[in-house]
């Protein structure tokens, strides 16, 4: 069994000391960020049988986005995207590759730690919130690290075939909490909230699960029959009046295709590995919140809870992520704490790159002229305020999703294009692009369409790797 440690930097303690009153003298932030965790969660009902317990009773307590959608469908892309409060059509980062520091058009642009920092904030961050972590030049955003997760892995594969990427292995494993990197970071956030500070403080939680490789202990298994729960539907059908564009994507990714799963009649256990890691998951966000609730910042610290991006499981014939469908691009989006009342879902459409500036205004912090988002604070207020804006998102250049509250609306780089309505078909089965009743509509979502998107920005070593390639 391969050793697994968590690193953790030596605990400053001047930001420690209790105020004579022993609150914070401002809002406090607890910003919890979860890896490839898609709507099969029980308060966005993607799957009827997902058991996620605890992020369930944070949306009764709070406001739930159900129309909420990530700006890229791709971890280092999108979380550089929620990070500066600005698009992937501004940065250009549309695929793994350029850390924050490496993007020219990020170069003046704070990251959301170093702005509430410049602002009295003392902040915290562990496990994996920005892709890359925060090294280099943005080392002195965080004033106190809470450690890096270093996944277990098993000395020889579990379950995946032999010519699969090591990535996409699975299986019960290791054998109790403990030994997970994610539960050791929550145990350590959990202990970290108990202080007291002479600051108000931002803190950034990133779990890892259930990003691949889908490890997590045997109970988190054994809550899931292993043959009575449900497979997404995918029928064969859905493809025939789908352009080519996106169908062969896993062509050029690590993920396998569908077909491959299928092959190897993987789909079942590959699905089961999956909710067990967010059940997993689940629990750790719990032992956080929990943690929360019995410390002296309770009543004064806002919490956020969002995933970087959706995750297919077979939908559309596709695994894992960067497509522009409703799996790929809907993510999980939460706010509670002083000033939220619990209440209706929200259903107007949000994006995760309106979390910098609802957490400003919420923290009056001074507005940062670089944020390209929207504040959701007019919906936490009221969720049936209606919003204008739809969410956008791009992967790779040139193709982009204009979701609204009922539609979305796909334009490819090549011109080709993908309509559903949501009021009628949720599962995106029936494109009604060449429809031509539905034109008016088409025109209307069109019209918030990038019209001078920036190029994909790769690094030296990136453009090397991909012409070897």
């Amino acid at each position: 069994m391969a050793a697994l440690t968590l690193l953790i930097s030596p605990i400053t303690t001047s930001a420690a000391k209790p105020q004579s009153d022993g609150t914070s003298r401002s809002t406090n932030v607890l910003m919890i960020c979860i890896d490839d965790l898609n709507d099969w969660v029980g308060f966005l009902g993607g799957h009827p049988q997902a058991i996620t317990p605890h992020m369930d009773a944070l949306a009764k307590r709070g406001r739930n986005f159900t129309n909420a959608h990530c700006d890229v469908p791709v971890c280092s892309a999108s979380r550089a995207s929620v990070m500066s409060g600005v698009a992937a059509t501004t940065h250009g980062s549309y695929e793994l590759g350029p850390r924050y520091e490496d993007l020219p058009a990020l170069a003046d642009v704070p990251t959301i730690h170093r702005y509430f920092k410049d602002h009295g904030y003392y902040t915290l961050s562990g496990g994996k919130v920005l892709h890359h972590g925060f090294n280099g030049s943005l080392a002195g955003d965080i004033d106190r690290s809470l450690g890096r997760l270093k996944s277990p892995r098993p000395k020889k594969p579990m379950n995946r075939p032999a010519d699969w990427s090591g990535a996409w292995d699975w299986g019960a494993f290791p054998e109790d909490d403990a030994q997970m990197a994610e539960f050791q970071l929550a145990n350590k956030a959990a202990t970290t909230l108990q202080e007291d500070f002479d600051k108000p403080f931002f803190m950034s939680i990133g779990f890892f699960r259930p990003h691949v490789p889908l490890y997590v202990p045997p109970k988190w298994f054994d809550l899931y029959e292993a043959d009575s729960f449900q497979l997404p539907p995918s029928p064969k059908s859905d493809l025939d009046d789908l352009p080519k564009n996106f169908l062969g994507i896993n062509d050029y990714a690590v993920a396998p295709t569908h077909a491959e799963v299928v092959k190897h009649g993987k789909q079942r256990s590959l699905t089961h590995a999956y909710l067990a890691s967010i059940s997993f998951v689940d629990h750790c966000v719990g032992m956080v919140v929990d943690a929360l609730k019995s410390s002296p910042h309770a009543d004064n610290t806002l919490i956020v809870l969002w995933s970087d991006h959706g995750f297919h499981l077979g939908e559309k014939q596709h695994w894992a992520k960067r497509t522009l469908w409703q799996e790929s691009t809907r993510i999980p989006l939460l706010f509670a704490g002083p000033g939220i009342k619990p209440g209706r879902a929200c259903p107007e459409p949000a994006s995760l790159l309106d979390i910098y500036p609802t957490l400003v205004e919420l923290c009056k912090l001074p507005t940062n002229p670089h944020l390209e988002g929207v504040s959701l604070v007019p919906q936490l207020n009221d969720p049936m305020t209606p919003r204008e804006r739809p969410a956008i998102t791009s992967s790779y250049f040139g193709n982009h999703s204009i979701r609204s509250r009922d539609w979305r609306l796909i334009v490819y780089e090549d011109g080709a294009e993908e309509l559903y309505d949501h009021r009628n078909d949720p599962d995106e089965f029936r494109n009604l692009a060449g429809d031509p009743t539905h034109k008016s509509i088409r025109n209307h979502l069109a019209r918030w369409l990038p019209k001078e998107a920036t190029p994909e920005f790769k690094t030296k070593s990136e453009r090397a790797r991909r012409r070897v390639k």
